[in-house]
């Protein structure tokens, strides 16, 4: 929690508002006079006194939360009006969708690459090939190597429907 020194210089909200900053001013100890723009932006979205009473509202605990939550949200509507942090959530949220929708087509990709590399000659040649490659005979990345790279939102099972080991989540 920031201070304020109350002799020397008053809070960035006093100084904003251009009133005395008294010992016990709600604004002093969230917002700092190093701080101006943050007052700033948070009065001109919410207003000096809607502000004060939500201060006055929330435990003492929480206060600096607040503030922090309302400084990000200020910030944020500056930048863009209509939607705020909603907007920038969403932005997030299509990226991640769009990376899962990446990430899936690239395990597919890779799992069709592994399911054609597999041998279709019998059990015994394909465990025979894959403890070659265990011990290192072969540096061909895929070959029989059972890796899948699953996600954590994906309930997709192995595609080559195998039990090659290694077909779980990473």
């Amino acid at each position: 929690m920031a201070s304020s020194s109350y002799s020397n210089s008053p809070c960035a909200a006093c100084k904003f508002l251009r009133r005395k900053c008294m010992p016990d001013c709600i604004f002093a100890p969230y917002f700092p006079p190093e701080e101006p723009q943050k007052f700033a932006n948070v009065h001109k979205i919410f207003g000096a006194s809607n502000v004060s009473k939500l201060l006055n509202e929330v435990l003492p605990h929480q206060r600096e939360d607040a503030v922090n939550s309302l400084a990000y949200e200020a910030e944020a509507r500056m930048k863009d009006p209509v939607y705020g942090c909603v907007g920038a959530i969403s932005v997030l949220q299509r990226q991640v969708i769009r990376l899962q929708k990446e990430l899936d087509a690239t395990n597919a990709d890779l799992m069709r690459f592994a399911c054609n590399e597999m041998p279709s000659n019998s059990h015994h040649d394909h465990s025979q090939r894959r403890n070659n490659n265990m011990s290192g005979s072969s540096h061909h990345f895929g070959h029989n190597s059972g890796l899948y790279f699953g996600s954590p939102w994906s309930d997709h099972p192995d595609p080559c429907g195998d039990q090659r080991g290694g077909g779980g989540n990473m």
